[in-house]
């Protein structure tokens, strides 16, 4: 996602380093990356502004984010005990679709998955986001280019014996997917998927297109 920087970001990403070396030297080793740490971020935050659809807010981090940071940044892996209380976090923020109906139209969530539009500088507050799944995902075997940050997603609900949405078998599977799509971080902690329900990136009937492009068995993705 796109930032708006203010004119003085270069200058003062310029004199950062000088700082955070005269600062490191009179301080005590076990203090130093901590403090620089946060000296650092406080120089970054000072350089975003809001701007239509971005807002600084967006820099502040939930547990979540911060521990997976925090982790990543020292090279270690979170805890089994810090992994399960975050996904578990997670897990209770999911909200079911409140009309009992989780899917929607699987051409419309084609359409969906493709667009790759919104939550930058230059789009307008409440405009309708894109779901972005193209970019780490491959949906179809039509495709010719796709991301492969996350699994492919092809036959997504073949693979998984979806063969009638209304089902009972289909449940478990149906309810997973759904939360997966509101909250990813419910399943993994760390997981770089977007949160969409949870962050409103999107609404419940986009997400209703999602699911149904994900396990219709007459979808592109399952064909």
């Amino acid at each position: 996602m796109r930032k708006v920087i203010s004119s003085s970001w270069f200058s003062k990403l310029a004199w950062m380093p000088v700082f955070l070396l005269s600062a490191c030297a009179g301080m005590k080793p076990e203090f130093a990356a901590q403090d620089l740490d946060r000296w650092a971020q406080e120089v970054l935050k000072s350089s975003f502004r809001d701007e239509k659809a971005v807002k600084v807010s967006i820099l502040q981090q939930d547990r979540s984010n911060a521990e997976c940071s925090s982790a990543r940044s020292s090279g270690l892996e979170l805890s089994d005990q810090a992994r399960q209380e975050i996904e578990a976090e997670n897990l209770k923020t999911v909200r079911p679709p409140e009309d009992g109906q989780y899917f929607g139209d699987f051409k419309q969530g084609e359409a969906l998955a493709q667009d790759g539009r919104g939550m930058t500088w230059s789009d307008a507050p409440g405009q309708a986001n894109g779901g972005q799944c193209y970019n780490c995902h491959q949906l179809s075997a039509q495709e010719l280019s796709y991301g492969t940050l996350g699994p492919s997603l092809y036959h997504y609900g073949v693979n998984r014996g979806v063969t009638d949405l209304q089902s009972a078998v289909s449940k478990p599977v149906v309810e997973y997917t759904w939360a997966k799509l509101w909250n990813a971080k419910s399943f993994n902690a760390c997981s770089a998927m977007p949160r969409y329900g949870h962050h409103g990136i999107l609404s419940q009937a986009q997400i209703k297109h999602l699911m149904a492009l994900l396990l219709d068995p007459q979808s592109p993705v399952n064909r």
